[in-house]
């Protein structure tokens, strides 16, 4: 059976099916980050096309986080009040710009110095601008956060703290919808800085969110191009896999002195974009 339709070698699919093991086990290790390598394995590993690589990010992402979010669903460690306020513009964000924002844009954009803008690149460029922060927010030690709180305690009582949430919102929805990532770096201090949300809620309350926002933002593409629904499940599974093991190994590591470990190695991997798209 051909499990993907892109002439790869079996290294290059075997080496594509360990790395989403690798995103699970991440996940499943530090509660996050792992979901930002999804589009550059299937861009660069697995050969599919910028416009696929995205829209199956989201559909992995979205299942894998939705798998995850069911230990805090039971728990009831979740904002509802914030899945509501937050999921639901940033959904429609993700939506819409999946299904007319992204399609209007030609492949080859523009062209400067002889150099060709493509889709790939301003969407490839912004996704490595998204790793950096998260790679950044990852290795950085947290400093003072009770003092950044009270910074906010104002304007969290103030008549613009919901219009601001709302804005983010949108803007974490425009984000996962062209780059085809999560956005969970983004969604947790909003939740827990600007909605007073404990961290413990705070990441089911993202998980839940990412799962939302993915989903939805997946189905945008539904009808545009032939989906590979055989080889998005089994990723998928193998994703979710991953994240079993790592919350086994989880239990004998602490993911907190991993992630800033992890946090150098997407930094890396931003790097290796940039010279990638504008070098090689």
């Amino acid at each position: 059976m051909v499990l993907i339709t892109h002439a790869l070698g079996p290294m290059n699919e075997y080496l594509g099916y360990a790395c989403f093991i690798f995103i699970g086990l991440i996940l499943g290790l530090i509660g996050g980050g792992g979901s930002m390598l999804a589009v550059p394995v299937l861009i660069y590993i697995l050969n599919f096309p910028v416009n696929e690589a995205t829209s199956y990010s989201l559909f992995i992402i979205g299942l894998t986080s939705l798998f995850g979010a069911f230990t805090f669903l039971r728990k009831g460690d979740f904002n509802l009040e914030a899945i509501y306020l937050f999921a639901i513009p940033s959904l429609l964000t993700v939506f819409l710009t999946r299904k007319f924002l992204l399609p209007i844009i030609r492949n080859d954009v523009f062209t400067i110095a002889n150099i060709t803008v493509t889709k790939q690149l301003i969407i490839m460029l912004l996704f490595t601008v998204l790793i950096i922060f998260s790679s950044v927010s990852m290795i950085r030690k947290k400093k003072n956060i009770a003092k950044t709180e009270m910074m906010w305690g104002e304007f969290y009582r103030s008549p613009l703290h919901f219009p601001f949430i709302i804005i983010l919102a949108m803007l974490v929805g425009l984000i996962s919808g062209i780059v085809g990532a999560g956005g969970g770096f983004m969604i947790i201090p909003v939740l827990v800085i600007f909605m007073k949300t404990s961290m413990k809620k705070a990441v089911g309350t993202s998980l839940i969110i990412i799962a939302i926002n993915s989903l939805v933002g997946f189905t945008g593409n539904i009808g545009t191009f032939n989906i590979d629904w055989i080889f998005i499940f089994i990723v998928s599974v193998l994703s979710i896999f991953g994240i079993f093991i790592g919350t086994f190994v989880a239990k004998f590591i602490q993911g907190k002195k991993l992630k800033p470990l992890f946090g150098w190695f997407t930094l890396c991997v931003g790097i290796l974009i940039i010279t990638k798209e504008l070098f090689l």
